[in-house]
């Protein structure tokens, strides 16, 4: 028998524990004072410190940035590093969000699969290392975050506090292990609404996500309302247009899908500027209009705008128009790309602003987190295709991803590793009615739970 079958004595409590942290709207939302990302995010990190506490663990809240669960002693620090804050709700949802729903052996929820299912699953491992009486060789620490979704960083306040790990995974990602994550960088553009035609405009909620509305209202002719009815009427209802007394609105539906994977999704700003374009002249629509239309249209790969790449190690460059505001004279859109491996950002980001501001709009770098890259043949990757293999069966894939992990703040000693599977159905993470197949997932749990065993007792 592997000791990663043990975590299964403790289902009933990982489903109760998964339930009551899901009901914690934890959006990290950056303030000033003693919650720095929020009520809520500090809320949750007080629940899980309070769960650990509760089973026998050392649990220790680290400034309301991150919090950790620890068993076992030594001079070594190896790590588990999971994220309990989440993406907002959006609209959607059958069941209510922030309860969570068992039906069917799928559990429905906000969070269940992104991150916080995982999060739990590993305090339980940590409890059963306990409750067995585990004498390992370091201790062994699970680290839950409250900033991953808006930026990470909650890990550089941690860090600064608490031990740097030698080693540690994040169940974060799919399995097998991922060894390389894409660079990823955000971006501002600013611009004056030089616009005669869009008096506003609103789309995303958040830069890692593509948005799955957009509205704007237009100051236009009948003539002109008439030709975006005729246009948009090809579209096999994609956008709603509605007169007003000054023109019109018109609303566009598209389809949400993560920023690591814009492909998969329908980018609704993205697809009611060139609708806008179809109709509206070009001196009409105004610099940051045409600049959207010029460089960025409905592209994924960044090819309008120069910065199409790809590497053997990551593949190609993603590109991700994530939201857009225009409210009086004011605009502004951000967009979230993830970059090869092996592609350095400061000569992404040079050409970014080249580009930019050559269609007369500025420029704002927001982020640059360099990509992570671990051999396949380090002994942390041996060590966790050898769990995942003893308790599967099957051999542990090694590959990459343009998601960002906690695995990227890690040192370079840490992988994403779990907890979804690559051959079951996505869990729309970010998405409405976010769901967690708790028949795989059990899977995961002992999977888990045998990594942790072994990171605990490695010589």
């Amino acid at each position: 028998m592997l000791f990663g079958e043990k975590i299964l004595d403790y289902w009933d409590d990982i489903l109760k524990d998964l339930a009551t942290v899901v009901a914690i709207p934890s959006v990290a939302k950056p303030q000033e004072g003693e919650h720095p990302f929020g009520d809520q995010c500090a809320r949750a990190l007080d629940t899980v410190v309070a769960m650990a506490e509760g089973y026998g663990l050392k649990a220790k809240n680290v400034g309301y940035h991150a919090a950790h669960a620890e068993y076992g002693e030594g001079e070594g620090n190896a790590v588990v590093m999971a994220h309990l804050d989440v993406v907002p709700a959006g609209e959607g949802w059958a069941p209510a969000p922030y309860t969570m729903v068992i039906d069917d052996n799928l559990a429905f929820g906000r969070g269940v699969s992104d991150n916080k299912g995982p999060a739990i699953v590993a305090l339980h491992c940590l409890r059963a290392l306990k409750d067995a009486g585990v004498k390992g060789n370091r201790k062994l620490r699970v680290i839950f975050g409250s900033a991953e979704e808006i930026g990470m960083d909650d890990m550089p306040y941690y860090f600064e506090r608490e031990q740097k790990p030698d080693m540690g995974f994040t169940p974060d990602a799919s399995y097998g292990i991922c060894h390389c994550e894409k660079g990823h960088m955000g971006f501002e553009v600013h611009a004056k609404n030089d616009s005669a035609v869009v008096k506003s405009f609103e789309a995303g909620t958040v830069s890692n996500a593509v948005p799955f509305k957009a509205e704007c209202a237009l100051v236009c002719s009948p003539e002109e309302v008439e030709k975006l009815q005729a246009k948009a009427a090809k579209s096999k209802g994609m956008f709603e247009v509605s007169p007003t007394q000054e023109g019109c609105t018109v609303l566009c539906h598209g389809k949400a899908a993560h920023a690591a994977s814009p492909e998969d999704g329908v980018n609704a700003a993205a697809h009611l500027v060139e609708l806008l374009c179809k109709v509206f002249k070009k001196d009409q629509l105004g610099s940051f209009f045409r600049f959207i239309h010029e460089k960025i249209g409905l592209c994924t790969d960044g090819e309008k705008i120069g910065v199409k790449m790809s590497d053997e190690p990551s593949g190609p460059l993603t590109f991700n128009l994530g939201l857009v505001h225009v409210d009086g004279d004011a605009c502004s859109l951000t967009v979230d790309i993830r970059y090869p491996a092996t592609k350095q950002g400061a000569e992404i980001s040079a050409t970014l602003k080249e580009q930019v501001e050559s269609c007369g709009v500025e420029f704002v770098l927001l982020s640059d987190a360099e990509p992570l890259y671990l051999p396949k043949e380090s002994p942390l990757v041996s060590l966790l295709a050898g769990a995942y293999k003893d308790v599967t069966g099957e051999a542990c894939d090694i590959f990459s991803m343009g998601g960002g992990t906690y695995a990227r703040q890690m040192f370079g000693k840490g992988v994403a590793f779990g907890a979804g599977f690559p051959d079951q159905e996505d869990g729309r993470a970010h998405q409405a009615n976010e769901f967690l197949d708790l028949r795989r997932f059990k899977l995961h749990a002992q999977i888990c739970l045998e990594a942790m065993y072994r990171m605990l007792t490695a010589e």
